[in-house]
C-alpha cells in the first residue's frame, strides 16, 4: 500500500494472473486441510469394529463407510478493493453390512439382508414387467 498526502493507503494494483495464482495456492492449501482432517478418520475400524465375545462366539461388525468433500476459494477484485474466501464442506455414511462370526476356530460372514432392496423391489419389478405388455395391449384395444 502506498500513504497519500493525508496518510490514508491507497490501494495497490494487483494483477489478474496474480489474484488467480494466489486464488489457485489458496484453494489447494484449503483442500489439503480438509483432506487431512477427514482422511484422519479413515481407518480399518471405521470398517470393521471392535470385536465382541460372548460365550465362546467372537462378533466383529463389518460396515462399508463412505466419505465424500469438496471445496474451493477464490479472490476478486472489484473497484480497487480486493476480497477473498474459501468454503467446503464434508460428509460421511456409514452403512452395515454384516458382521464375521467366529465360532470354535471357523470364521464365516453373515450379510445383513435389507428386505425392501432384496426381495420387494425385485418381486415388485418382475410383476410390473409381466403385467405391462397385457395392460398396453388392452389400451390398443380401446382406441
Amino acid at each position: 500500500m502506498a500513504v497519500n498526502k493525508n496518510d490514508q493507503e491507497d490501494p495497490v494494483p494487483v494483477s489478474a494472473p496474480d489474484l488467480d495464482i494466489a486464488a489457485s495456492r489458496a484453494s489447494v492449501a484449503f483442500l489439503e486441510r480438509l483432506a487431512d482432517k477427514l482422511g484422519g478418520s479413515a481407518s480399518v475400524t471405521a470398517v470393521y469394529g471392535e470385536p465382541v465375545t460372548s460365550d465362546g462366539i467372537t462378533v466383529i461388525p463389518v460396515a462399508k463407510i463412505a466419505y465424500g468433500f469438496g471445496g474451493g476459494a477464490g479472490r476478486s477484485v472489484e473497484g480497487g478493493k480486493v476480497g477473498d474466501g474459501e468454503g467446503g464442506g464434508g460428509g460421511v455414511e456409514a452403512k452395515p453390512l454384516g458382521y464375521i462370526e467366529i465360532r470354535d476356530g471357523v470364521a464365516t460372514y453373515k450379510p445383513i439382508r435389507n428386505t425392501w432392496g432384496d426381495v420387494v423391489l425385485p418381486l415388485a419389478a418382475l410383476l410390473v414387467g409381466a403385467a405391462l405388455p397385457k395392460a398396453l395391449r388392452l389400451l390398443r384395444r380401446r382406441r
